[in-house]
């Protein structure tokens, strides 16, 4: 994880692409209680299911999910997701 990113709301960022699920979802959910509550991480993950399983955990879980298309490569996603409590 490195701390900072362009945008200073993000409190942190994590390359996950090629991470086979479930380990994705864990190291997601592990960083996200790195940051503060409201605080923004930045998670890059391959598209397809590694999306899917990510997003739909942490949206059942009360976090914010934003997904977007990765700026610098194809068939990954830039997911932006916001920790829930603040």
């Amino acid at each position: 994880m490195t701390p900072g990113c362009a945008d200073d709301e993000t409190a942190a960022q994590l390359d996950l692409r090629g991470t086979p699920c479930p380990l994705n979802f864990i190291r997601t959910k592990l960083a996200l209680e790195q940051v503060a509550p409201g605080s923004w991480l930045q998670v890059d993950l391959d598209a397809g299911e590694p999306q899917q399983l990510v997003t739909q955990g942490l949206e059942s879980a009360g976090h914010g999910v934003d997904c977007q298309p990765h700026p610098d490569q194809d068939g990954a996603v830039r997911l932006r997701i916001r920790r829930h409590g603040g």
